[in-house]
């Protein structure tokens, strides 16, 4: 049962969230650091959960990924969505949204590399992807109508995008965010259409969803 004045979850509900939470960061962690046969047990101990506890929520290795992919993108559709209602600036909008994503990384590193392809799409994944898709599509859109965003750039530009600029490097996730943020200012030189001398041509087309779907999910069969 809720809190009644404020309806967050308490009691035994309020701890399953943050063990949850605790779980889901040592585990972007782990397979960061160890790959994706790093054990289990590393996850529970870095989480401070037992193995029973880890193994109630999550029975497999697999379940455990699928549930950070939908978490990853349930938390970029909050941030996207966040910037649009609270910056009335499309461009302010965009940025924002890119940098805050950036700070909220953490150490863990990108997902794509540990996880993709390796795991079905499930009806779960195919609904959170629709949602991420929509967001980000709102953010390059508002971009676009007011001339800010150079027009060669897509929605779907932003995953792979993250990737690259969520690159796991080996320092203090304070300097790792810093990093992360210098190079997305010169990114963000580039993207908008006041370059010096006007944004040169892109190399090769943008990735499509169908794309990146292939990417990140293992195929059927």
């Amino acid at each position: 049962m809720g809190d009644t004045q404020t309806g967050r979850p308490r009691g035994r509900r309020r701890e399953a969230d943050r063990n949850d939470a605790r779980l889901l960061q040592a585990a972007r962690e782990v397979f960061a650091e160890l790959g994706w046969d790093a054990p289990v047990s590393e996850i529970a101990r870095r989480a401070g959960i037992g193995m029973g506890s880890l193994y109630r929520r999550y029975p497999s290795k697999e379940l455990l990924a699928q549930r950070m992919r939908i978490v990853g993108m349930e938390q970029l559709v909050v941030q996207a969505r966040t910037a649009l209602a609270e910056e009335p600036d499309p461009w302010t909008a965009f940025t924002r949204f890119l940098r805050d994503t950036l700070s909220a990384q953490g150490a863990g590193g990108p997902l794509l590399p540990l996880v993709g392809g390796r795991l079905p799409a499930t009806d779960e994944i195919v609904d959170a992807a629709a949602r991420l898709r929509a967001a980000l599509d709102d953010l390059v859109d508002g971009a676009h109508r007011t001339g800010v965003l150079r027009a060669d750039f897509t929605s779907s530009d932003i995953p792979l995008l993250l990737e690259h600029l969520t690159a796991r490097i080996p320092v203090t996730d304070e300097r790792a965010t810093a990093l992360h943020l210098r190079y997305l200012d010169l990114i963000l030189t580039g993207l908008h259409t006041s370059a010096t001398d006007g944004p040169t041509e892109l190399q090769g087309p943008a990735p499509d969803w169908t794309e990146l779907s292939e990417l990140w999910n293992a195929s059927e069969g």
